[in-house]
């Protein structure tokens, strides 16, 4: 089961459908863990369901507030997320076997995969969460810390900054 399941049955699903999705604070403990997040105070999702067949579309806006760790120094980093997504959801391929890879096109990029009888939009909303975190949160003493550590930023480690080094030391 997800830690932030919100299954839908296909069959219940009418076209315009308004859904508001608000995690519990069980829920929003689970996807904190899941994505590694020091702390998730908000995790909500509105959403209108647009439905074709046997596809649906959700579309709508996600919002969140949580805490991420400082690469450098472990220290929070609060962030605030407030995106809009555009989920499309088909049924699985027919045919095939589990490792089977699928080619999606960039317009399929946010297309999920249902069972045929329901869609995991809770399940989807918190995976796009996971792709508009800050992949290397920094917070105001990373860059010290860094320095500490003997780590060089962009510019010492630069080739140029190599190449004024060296031309120092030949007193050039």
């Amino acid at each position: 089961m997800s830690d932030f399941a919100h299954r839908l049955a296909l069959d219940q699903i009418r076209d315009g459908d308004r859904l508001d999705i608000v995690a519990d604070d069980e829920e929003r403990a689970a996807v904190a863990d899941r994505l590694g997040l020091l702390n998730l105070d908000r995790f909500e999702a509105h959403a209108v369901l647009t439905r074709d067949g046997q596809k649906v579309r959700a579309n709508g806006r996600l919002k969140a507030a949580l805490d991420q760790s400082c690469v450098a120094t472990g220290d929070p980093v609060p962030a605030h997320v407030d995106e809009p997504f555009d989920l499309l959801f088909v049924p699985e391929p027919k045919g095939g076997g589990a490792d089977d890879e699928i080619e999606l096109g960039a317009g399929e990029l946010d297309t999920v995969f249902h069972d045929g009888s329901a869609i995991d939009l809770g399940s989807a909303i918190a995976d796009t969460l996971s792709l508009s975190l800050d992949p290397y949160p920094r917070s105001a003493g990373a860059d010290a810390a860094l320095k500490e550590a003997g780590v060089m930023s962009e510019e010492e480690a630069s080739p140029f900054a190599a190449l004024a080094a060296l031309k120092e030391k030949l007193g050039k």
